[in-house]
């Protein structure tokens, strides 16, 4: 199973094991991260999954698509890359990818 690593706003790193065909921010909620507070359930209806790829990650992982970016409108402090993590799905290629939670959610 791939390994996603959390990165809080204060530094402190998770890293989990993600299932294959699940999302980033199920793997979270599954893990019980900080930070992912997931209020739709991961229907793409709010902003409060928000991440920052890091940036050797934000080509595998892809650009959002007009309706996770219309949410993002909604997100606290939205910088390049930014993604909802319901949005990113888990690969097997994602293994060791990085993403760091905001100071806040929405």
């Amino acid at each position: 199973m791939p390994k996603i690593t959390y990165i809080d706003a204060l530094g402190e790193s998770r890293t989990v094991e993600g299932e294959t065909g699940s999302t980033v921010m199920e793997t979270a909620v599954r893990n019980g991260i900080p930070g992912i507070e997931a209020e739709c359930g991961g229907a793409c209806a709010c902003a409060t999954c928000h991440v920052y790829v890091d940036e050797a990650w934000t080509a595998k992982t892809g650009e959002p698509e007009s309706m996770e970016e219309d949410m993002l409108d909604f997100a606290f402090d939205v910088r390049p890359n930014s993604r909802l993590s319901c949005q990113i799905r888990v690969r097997d290629d994602l293994d060791g990818l990085t993403v760091r939670t905001p100071a806040r959610q929405g």
